[in-house]
């Protein structure tokens, strides 16, 4: 497929963590993100799952020649899943979209840490696209927040981390908390 594109609802919002340009916001109607903790990490990932009466805003952008190759590579512990109906508020007429996810059987007990420097690159990708209010939206349609946060700011673990001010980290603190004790 020429016009093929993934759904980022994680990571792949954060532009600073791809090569790919060509993007715009989307939202995926149906589907729920919620933290997951995958054997082969020692941390947790950000998955989606079908939810009814969910819909949660992203980043859609286009995959060159429809070489999904780097992406599978990079999402490895993910499946590829066509969301085209499902995704609306873009641009792109005739795209062919797909979103990945973790499949249950892929999961662990949920016991392992959501590294702060992995949030924080996610928030931020939401706060540049979205505004605050897209931050906070991020952290009320994403279920798991009972699992551990482990704070590795200083030493960061995820391999695409990014450097945020002191005012965003002050509001991934606020936001993380509230979300904490709602869980």
């Amino acid at each position: 497929m020429q016009n093929a594109h993934f759904f980022g609802y994680g990571s792949l919002v954060h532009t600073g963590t791809h090569a790919y340009r060509d993007h715009h916001t989307a939202r995926l109607q149906g589907w729920g993100r919620i933290w997951r903790h995958v054997p082969a990490h020692s941390a947790a990932v950000l998955s989606v799952e079908r939810r009814h009466g969910c819909a949660i805003d992203g980043r859609i952008a286009r995959v060159p020649d429809g070489d999904w190759a780097a992406l599978d590579l990079r999402e490895a512990n993910y499946t590829r899943h066509l969301v085209t109906d499902a995704v609306s508020e873009h641009p792109v007429g005739d795209a062919e979209i797909q979103v990945y996810s973790v499949p249950l059987a892929n999961c662990g007990d949920g016991s392992a840490p959501i590294l702060q420097s992995y949030l924080d690159v996610v928030v931020k990708g939401y706060l540049d696209m979205f505004g605050e209010a897209g931050a906070e939206a991020f952290f009320d349609s994403t279920h798991g927040w009972h699992m551990p946060v482990r704070n590795d700011r200083a030493q960061p673990a995820y391999p695409r981390h990014q450097q945020l001010s002191t005012a965003e980290r002050t509001l991934v603190d606020r936001l993380l908390t509230r979300a904490q004790a709602k869980a």
